[in-house]
């Protein structure tokens, strides 16, 4: 299996648009089918991301740079091929022994992978406009 790099940013969006993500201490991972133009047989595009959450911008580089290693042991075994995954690092990163992050990452591609067969992205409940109206307005209604 082949691993690339996302790069483009209407990947990482296009990703997170998906609704497909699991959290873990270490990682937050988000998964999508990748586009029928840029589908390869036996690829996996992954790309690497820090909030400014992490702290500076040395601590979201290397945040970073521990990633393409834990994806290189857990990817090629248990990654679907045709996705896009998205590792998006916590503050735990920074301070979890790297046996612990690969086992992040393993999980959470378990749950990940398990959910990528449902089709109909999972979303919250909207409010509906048939609330009562007999209790009175609200707090921050005019």
């Amino acid at each position: 299996m082949r691993i690339a790099t996302l790069k483009k940013r209407q990947d990482f969006l296009r990703v997170r648009a998906a609704a497909r993500r699991w959290a873990v201490p270490g990682l937050v991972l988000q998964a999508a089918p990748m586009p029928e133009a840029d589908t390869e047989q036996g690829q996996v595009r992954v790309g690497y991301t820090a909030s400014r959450r992490i702290g500076n911008a040395v601590a979201r580089n290397r945040a970073k740079r521990l990633w393409p290693a834990a994806v290189a042991h857990v990817m090629p075994a248990s990654a679907q091929c045709g996705c896009d995954y998205v590792v998006i690092a916590r503050a735990a990163t920074l301070t979890r022994p790297f046996d612990a992050l690969v086992g992040d990452l393993a999980s959470a591609l378990a749950r990940v992978g398990a959910r990528m067969g449902d089709q109909a992205p999972h979303r919250r409940r909207q409010a509906t406009a048939s609330r009562s109206r007999e209790a009175g307005p609200r707090a921050g209604d005019a």
